[in-house]
């Protein structure tokens, strides 16, 4: 009985694949076309009136295919019919058996006086007696092989509507009530048993059913209260980190706060500099003055003189401030310290802008360089905004071929070491931390992308934490170019050069430009890693792209539009591409690349796989839809095949 139940349930299982797509009802009549797919005979005949045409796949024929109608398919609709009515009328008996198991608070009349309540019913004469009328059924021995039973309300129901004899047995094929004479003729080869029995077996599957929603009910119940702990541990998690980030950023404020008083004073001493030496040539100014007009005096005393001898005699030296003109000093805030400060800030302020602006993931990446700008490592790798503090070098010469700092040199490079720290302050901030599967994060603008180089000397991932996101994938056939070669169990595609049929290119899903596959799996949410072989691995791409990629124009190529991204190793050189954008990247010649999709945070890493994982590159974009493993293969000699890992 259980296999057959099992068979039941597996065959009902299939009402999807018994469906006629034209009307969505099960089949009837169906027949079959070349191209395999299965129709009604009268839905598919309506829909060709001057064409032929597979509305499933869109197969073209030029001329009216000969239909066949397809037995076996035929039978398996039929014996699905027949166990669909099956199941329909297990429902209905057992709907019948509770509204009769219900107390109704009527009670049952003997069929004689219609007065009296029934104490029993005789199912040989089909009718309830009271104790009164039932009396010749007990004393009279005629009527001692009679049944009696129960009063029951539906004797007349149990009467077989075809001999009208009581329907004292059950079939369990048809599963359905039936007398003896339907045992002699209709069901004369099936199994049949007592109808308590049948009653006895549907009441314990009931009860079954019963017990297994109860427990339903109670593992529901259980993870609702897990799920109200987590809550309260979330919340006071969150209320824990925002202390703990509050107190950063009161950090950051504070030193903020100490390197603009610091500042501030280096230009107060400027100016302070600047009025003394101002102050000091004015007063030497005010002194000539005094002296050229005590000249002034002695000129207008001798040109009074009226005697002529006197006047002849006496001398008249001008004093030395006659001998020069005047002219203002050129004073201005020029020290080596005040543009050191000024510089400093500058460069202070473009890293912050030029960190804060960065996604919240990329920003870690930035220590390595601040340990470069602390170790006075060269650095080539920093943005135009966030150029190192320029000290001038030619400043220092002499100090530097005694291996003796100037005080100045001293003071830029404790002001560069204070930028290392501040900067070092703020990444703590951004220090990557294990993340709970949030939802998506649609917050940031869908526009130009953010990408990210990760160093060479990035930590490398263990295997194993990538592997428990593993996904298995394979190729979509579907979308694959005309010269695309997909084997082993669509996990291993190549290119050949023969194209395949020009059939091919009636797909609307396949790409008519470019020799490119996508997976059959398409991602939206949560993390997911994959590996991929490269075999030769010029001249071909791997990435991601939107369901909705263009697949016939020339814009189609994975990376030169706005719905896919792609690393494309083309000769020596290997570049990250989105939306015609070119990032020239370090190549590490791969033979074995992992690819890390976080949906949720809306990143996409790849690695270089070997003993462990190296990071080398990495895509940032919010993805707006369902993202699809992407591949461009050029060559016959190239290949890539999805590992199972």
């Amino acid at each position: 009985m259980a296999e057959m139940d099992g068979c039941e349930f597996s065959l009902l299982s299939l009402g999807d694949e018994l469906t006629c797509s034209i009307c969505l009802s099960t089949f009837d009549c169906p027949v079959t076309i070349p191209c395999g797919h299965n129709f009604c005979q009268e839905c598919l005949l309506t829909t060709w009136k001057e064409t032929y045409t597979c509305p499933q796949c869109r197969t073209h024929y030029t001329t009216k295919p000969e239909l066949k109608k397809n037995t076996v398919l035929s039978a398996v609709v039929e014996t699905f019919k027949v166990r669909s009515n099956s199941e329909a009328d297990v429902s209905v008996s057992v709907s019948e058996m509770a509204e009769s198991a219900a107390p109704t608070g009527a009670a049952i009349r003997c069929d004689t006086c219609m007065m009296a309540e029934a104490v029993k019913t005789c199912l040989t004469c089909m009718a309830s007696y009271c104790s009164e009328h039932l009396r010749p059924h007990r004393d009279n021995p005629v009527f001692r092989v009679h049944q009696l039973t129960e009063p029951v309300g539906d004797v007349l129901e149990r009467i077989c509507p075809d001999h009208h004899k009581l329907m004292e047995l059950f079939c369990t094929q048809h599963e359905r009530l039936i007398c003896t004479l339907c045992l002699q003729q209709v069901h004369k080869t099936c199994d049949f048993i007592a109808p308590e029995q049948q009653r006895t077996k549907q009441e314990s599957n009931i009860r079954q059913k019963l017990g297994f929603l109860d427990n339903k009910i109670k593992q529901n119940e259980i993870v609702i209260s897990q799920m109200r702990e987590m809550q309260l541990t979330l919340k006071g998690s969150a209320k824990t980190k925002k202390l703990a980030m509050a107190h950063d950023y009161e950090r950051i404020r504070d030193m903020l706060a100490t390197e603009e008083r610091a500042a501030m004073s280096v230009v107060d001493q400027e100016l302070e500099s600047t009025q003394t030496k101002l102050r000091v040539l004015m007063k030497r100014f005010s002194e000539n003055i005094d002296n050229m007009n005590k000249a002034k005096v002695g000129i207008q005393s001798l040109l009074g003189q009226s005697q002529t001898l006197a006047f002849l005699q006496a001398s008249l030296n001008l004093p030395k401030a006659a001998a020069f003109d005047p002219y203002a000093p050129r004073i201005n805030f020029s020290s080596k310290k005040l543009t050191a400060t000024e510089e400093f800030a500058d460069n202070l302020k473009k890293q912050l802008c030029y960190i804060l602006t960065q996604p919240v993931e990329a920003r870690p990446l930035l220590t390595e360089r601040v340990k470069k700008i602390q170790t006075g490592h060269p650095i080539t790798s920093l943005p135009l905004e966030a150029k190192p503090i320029n000290i001038k070098a030619n400043k220092f010469t002499s100090h530097r071929k005694h291996n003796k700092p100037s005080p100045l040199q001293k003071d830029s490079m404790e002001r560069l070491k204070n930028l290392s720290r501040s900067m070092e302050n703020l990444l703590e901030l951004g220090k990557p931390r294990p993340r709970p599967n949030l939802p998506p994060m649609h917050s940031e603008p869908k526009g130009k992308i953010d990408t990210m180089d990760r160093p060479d000397n990035l930590t490398a991932d263990k295997r194993h934490n990538l592997l428990k996101y593993g996904t298995a994938l394979t190729f979509d056939p579907k979308t694959a170019h005309k010269r695309i070669v997909l084997t082993e169990g669509l996990t291993r595609a190549s290119v050949s050069d023969q194209a395949k049929p020009a059939t091919r290119n009636d797909c609307p899903e396949c790409f008519s430009v470019c020799s490119q596959v996508l997976a059959s799996q398409g991602f939206t949410r949560g993390c997911h890693y994959w590996e991929v072989r490269l075999t030769n691995i010029n001249l071909t791409g791997i990435g991601l792209a939107y369901g909705s990629i263009d697949r016939k124009g020339p814009r189609s190529r994975l990376g030169r539009n706005a719905q896919s991204w792609c690393l494309e190793w083309f000769n020596s050189k290997l570049s990250a591409w989105y939306d015609s954008s070119e990032i020239v990247v370090v190549n590490p010649n791969p033979k074995r690349v992992g690819v890390l999709l976080d949906c949720d945070s809306g990143s996409v890493t790849f690695y270089n796989v070997t003993d462990r994982a190296y990071p080398f590159h990495s895509f940032v974009f919010p993805f707006s839809e369902a993202v699809y493993p992407a591949f461009w293969i050029f060559t016959s000699e190239s290949s890539i095949s999805l590992c199972k890992q």
